[in-house]
């Protein structure tokens, strides 16, 4: 596998038959792709043990992390507003307006992922901090407006700084990661205009970890401050353990509410590109990332998508 267009639907399903192919013939176990929340709540120090474990093990594993909240926190003391909006599909999300990708680019790209990358070296691990700029590692068009309801009514907000995932630059990671590293990588990504000129931009972290997930035939994990997908949000004795049909799934993103509405999108973004099971865990575990990967939070599985796509077609 080399590199990926995620809006080549063949290329996808290509790459992820060779996955599945390589390990029916008893090859290497797929990569795992982390991604460590951003939250205020999140403690990434279990999982930088737990991916050290890991890659010691001979695992290939890329870190994708966000930092949503430290860019909020320098943004206020910069005397700076964050923004936030509502599609006119509820979903909720940031507008990244040109001081607000300034300030990405410094928080994000810059002290953020250069202190997970020093973490994790202290772990014993060969880290390798990334942005999505770097390489073209992540990259498709710039969204310069977008869709927003204010008061009810649908508006377009314009001088967004924000992109759409439609390429992932496979080939460097699996360079990086043949090489013996631990790819980093954060936002930005590498956004393309229409006069065909590139700009840092904003992209969502658990779309950005899907995509890489789907592009490298990888399993997903996102760790963030719960176990897992509760069907009642407020109640954690309601965890839904795993969803393996399409009645699951649905069950799943019926129980999606606030921040694990992306979350869900973006598992069902991995699965559509390749990756074989998504898992949603607790980071403030002992072993956030093993105990995922044995069924201790939420498993979504690519045949719970495999069966959403034949009854639709049929």
């Amino acid at each position: 596998m080399t590199g990926y267009t995620l809006t080549d639907t063949d290329s996808i399903e290509s790459a992820a038959h060779q996955a599945n192919q390589l390990l029916a013939d008893g090859g290497s176990r797929p990569p795992v792709v982390v991604k460590i929340g951003g939250a205020k709540a999140v403690d990434p120090e279990g999982a930088v043990g737990d991916i050290a474990a890991l890659v010691e093990d001979g695992r290939d594993v890329v870190v994708v992390h966000g930092g949503s909240s430290a860019v909020d926190e320098t943004l206020e003391r910069m005397g700076i507003e964050p923004t936030y909006v509502e599609t006119p599909g509820g979903v909720a999300g940031r507008f990244t307006d040109e001081e607000t990708i300034e300030v990405f680019e410094m928080v994000m790209a810059g002290k953020l992922n250069t202190e997970l990358t020093t973490l994790f070296r202290n772990a014993g691990v060969d880290a390798l901090g990334l942005s999505g700029v770097d390489g073209g590692l992540l990259a498709g068009p710039r969204k310069s407006a977008v869709r927003v309801l204010e008061d009810g009514k649908k508006k377009i907000k314009r001088g967004d700084h924000s992109g759409k995932i439609t390429e992932v630059n496979g080939e460097l990671l699996e360079s990086v990661l043949s090489d013996g590293y631990t790819p980093v990588v954060s936002v930005p990504m590498l956004g393309e205009n229409k006069d065909g000129s590139v700009t840092p931009v904003n992209a969502d972290a658990d779309r950005s970890a899907a995509a890489i997930a789907g592009a490298l035939g990888g399993e997903l994990i996102m760790l963030t401050d719960v176990t897992g997908i509760y069907a009642d949000p407020d109640d954690p004795e309601t965890l839904i353990e795993s969803a393996s049909t399409s009645k699951e799934l649905d069950a799943v993103k019926d129980a999606a509410e606030g921040f694990m509405t992306k979350k869900v999108m973006a598992a069902t973004e991995a699965l559509e590109g390749g990756s074989p099971a998504v898992y949603v865990g607790d980071a403030n575990s002992e072993t956030p990332v093993s105990g995922a990967l044995e069924g201790t939070g939420t498993t979504i599985h690519q045949s719970a998508l495999d069966a959403e796509k034949t009854e639709a077609s049929q």
